[in-house]
């Protein structure tokens, strides 16, 4: 994301650490973040094998977001970004929500997940399908939450997987105006209208203003 307000002249490379072990979501952001915000170093807690992260205990993406970036941050004595981000089913009470990654049991694999949200939809109606990712992100130094973000990307539940690409609840997943899951999607369009694409795009003007200052 450009910032006419910004001098690029005076943005210098740094290193900013993302805040989780799950490559998926890793190759995802390096990948965005390095689109709209470049020169940046980006580690993440693989490069910290001993760091042992907080447990996932806040009522909402947010508050989980902001729990992993401050503690990090801390922990490791540099800038982190973090993420938290989950698929929300209204007709299912919010479900799976902040339970995502673990709805089938804390260490359910994708497919596990995927298999359980299955059996939750087969006594929803058509209009009952309406589901929204969401992401939450926050950046934090060792000395400060710095700031923290959500956005949502809309559409509906599939009531069978379709696509092979992707990770987590992609193959059930199609955003409004398409008939692809993001599953299906190239890795291209879903970078560009997903959820996380949306939060990174809200955060990318701190990490450029961190840059300067720096």
């Amino acid at each position: 994301m450009e910032n006419e307000n910004l001098d690029q002249n005076n943005i210098k490379s740094f290193q900013l650490v993302i805040a989780s072990k799950n490559i998926h979501k890793i190759r995802e952001i390096k990948t965005i973040l390095n689109e709209i915000t470049p020169n940046i170093d980006l580690l993440s807690l693989i490069d910290f094998p001993k760091y042992i992260p907080p447990e996932e205990t806040g009522e909402s993406f947010a508050d989980n977001a902001n729990a992993k970036a401050i503690h990090a941050a801390k922990a490791l004595n540099r800038w982190v970004i973090s993420d938290d981000s989950g698929l929300v089913i209204p007709a299912l009470n919010g479900e799976p929500g902040v339970f995502s990654a673990r709805y089938a049991g804390e260490k359910a694999t994708d497919s596990e997940n995927r298999k359980k949200l299955l059996s939750k939809l087969v006594d929803l109606s058509d209009k009952d399908l309406y589901a929204y990712f969401e992401c939450c992100m926050a950046v934090a130094s060792p000395e400060r939450l710095k700031k923290s973000v959500c956005a949502k990307c809309e559409g509906r539940i599939e009531t069978q997987e379709r696509g092979g690409g992707g990770f987590g609840y992609d193959p059930l997943f199609v955003k409004h105006d398409y008939n692809q899951t993001f599953a299906q999607l190239k890795e291209a369009v879903k970078n560009k209208i997903s959820h996380r694409r949306k939060a990174l795009d809200k955060i990318a003007i701190t990490i450029e203003s961190i840059q300067v200052t720096k």
